[in-house]
C-alpha cells in the first residue's frame, strides 16, 4: 500500500524531471568528451585528439544553441507574439559547424572521422540516459 501512496505524489519517478534531465544529458555530454580525449592523447596521433576536441565543442555549442532558439520559439509562442526567429537562423548553426571543421581540415589541425566522432556526443549521453532510465524503471516498478 505504501508504494501506491509514493506513486501518486510522483515521488517513484522523479528521475523523469525534465529540466534534470537536460542537466544529466549536458553533463554526460561533457564527460563523453572529456573520456575520449583523455583516452585518445597518449594512444592517437594528435590529430585526431584535436578532432575529438573540436567536434566536441562544436558538439556542446551546437547542443546550447538548438536549446536557446527552441526556447525563444515557444516562449514567444506561449506568449501570443509573432514569432520573430527565422528558419535561415535555426539553419545557421550547420553552416557555422561546417565551416569550423572545414576551416580545422584544410589547416590540417584535426581528423574529419575524429571530429565527426566528436560531434556524436549528443548520441553518447542519449545512450547513457536510456540505459539509465531502463534500470529505473525496473528497479522501480511496483510488484504486481
Amino acid at each position: 500500500m505504501n508504494e501506491i501512496v509514493n506513486s501518486a505524489d510522483g515521488s517513484a519517478f522523479s528521475y523523469t524531471d525534465p529540466v534534470a534531465m537536460e542537466r544529466r544529458l549536458f553533463r554526460m555530454m561533457c564527460a563523453a568528451i572529456v573520456v575520449a580525449v583523455v583516452a585518445s592523447a597518449p594512444l592517437a596521433p594528435w590529430r585526431v585528439t584535436t578532432g575529438l576536441l573540436l567536434g566536441g565543442v562544436l558538439s556542446l555549442f551546437n547542443h546550447h544553441w538548438l536549446k536557446s532558439s527552441l526556447n525563444a520559439v515557444f516562449s514567444t509562442a506561449e506568449s501570443g507574439k509573432r514569432v520573430k526567429i527565422s528558419a535561415a537562423r535555426y539553419v545557421l548553426r550547420y553552416f557555422v559547424i561546417a565551416a569550423v571543421v572545414a576551416s580545422a581540415y584544410t589547416l590540417n589541425l584535426v581528423s574529419i572521422v575524429a571530429t565527426l566522432v566528436g560531434l556524436c556526443s549528443f548520441v553518447v549521453a542519449a545512450m547513457i540516459e536510456a540505459f539509465m532510465q531502463i534500470y529505473f524503471a525496473i528497479r522501480n516498478r511496483e510488484e504486481t
